[in-house]
């Protein structure tokens, strides 16, 4: 992706601009090629975005449609967390809990061998891999079910929906 669509994405819809980054980026660079009418080049979605003034409102709805479905899957996973903590099963209520304790202690038993520990050299690539995916999605994901997102976060939407409408 050149950067100038990238510095378009960021500003307009930056879900999408993580999203046509990403190993995803073909379906998502071919999504806002039928949103704006175009071929699926990045030549030809940079022009339009440049050369249409209602594009980045384009953008922004395909932005706000893909963080409906992201709140929507947190919502459905916290509904089943609510109907589990009303069972008698000790098991089914507490499973949550013993999930993420369980991937918790391993990340931090990751975290302290890879600070303190000898990594042999052909493994460092491999363990910072694994260690981007202990951070970046894994713990963020507990964080983020149990305590919800950024207000940042919040506030960016709030400001994408005022625009929409």
């Amino acid at each position: 992706m050149n950067d100038i669509l990238a510095g378009l994405l960021k500003n307009v819809a930056p879900a999408l601009a993580t999203v046509v980054a990403g190993p995803l980026g073909g379906i998502a660079m071919k999504t806002i090629a039928e949103k704006l009418g175009v071929e699926d080049t990045v030549d030809a979605i940079t022009t339009a975005i440049q050369a249409d003034p209602e594009a980045a409102q384009k953008l922004a709805e395909i932005d706000l449609k893909q963080f409906e479905l992201e709140v929507k899957d947190r919502d459905g996973a916290r509904a089943m967390q609510i109907a589990a903590l009303q069972q008698n099963d000790w098991f089914a209520k507490n499973f949550i809990y013993l999930f993420t304790s369980a991937w918790s202690i391993f990340a931090m038993a990751y975290f302290g061998f890879v600070t303190f520990g000898s990594v042999p050299e052909s493994g460092v690539r491999m363990a910072d891999t694994i260690l981007g995916v202990l951070i970046g999605t894994v713990l963020t994901g507990f964080f983020n079910f149990y305590f919800g997102s950024s207000k940042s976060s919040k506030d960016k939407t709030d400001a994408m929906i005022k625009g929409i409408k």
